[in-house]
């Protein structure tokens, strides 16, 4: 399968006093990947910190920290065409 690195901003929302993403935070290396076997995205940098061998805690204590109110991701993501065709129960053609 072809997957394809692509760099994400996000901003922050404001919930009271607190700064919340907008998205659930899954996986992890301690995690099943089975639990969640459509997530194919995968983080490999959060505002510059290698995501690629951290614990789901970890992962979740980088991308909430209280006192930064942007965060770049670099994400390694399946390509649209493979997506589409997953979607789709279709096979790669020969």
């Amino acid at each position: 399968s072809s997957f394809a690195p692509q760099r994400i901003e996000i901003q922050k929302l404001r919930q009271g006093n607190n700064l919340i993403l907008g998205f659930s935070i899954g996986g992890g290396i301690d995690q099943d990947p089975g639990q969640n076997p459509f997530s194919e995205d995968k983080t490999d940098k959060v505002n510059g910190w290698d995501m690629t061998m951290v614990t789901h805690d970890k992962a979740r204590k980088r991308l909430t920290k209280k006192n930064e109110d942007v965060v770049r991701l670099l994400v390694t993501r399946k390509s649209l065409e493979e997506a589409v065709k997953q979607s789709m129960g279709g096979f790669p053609r020969p």
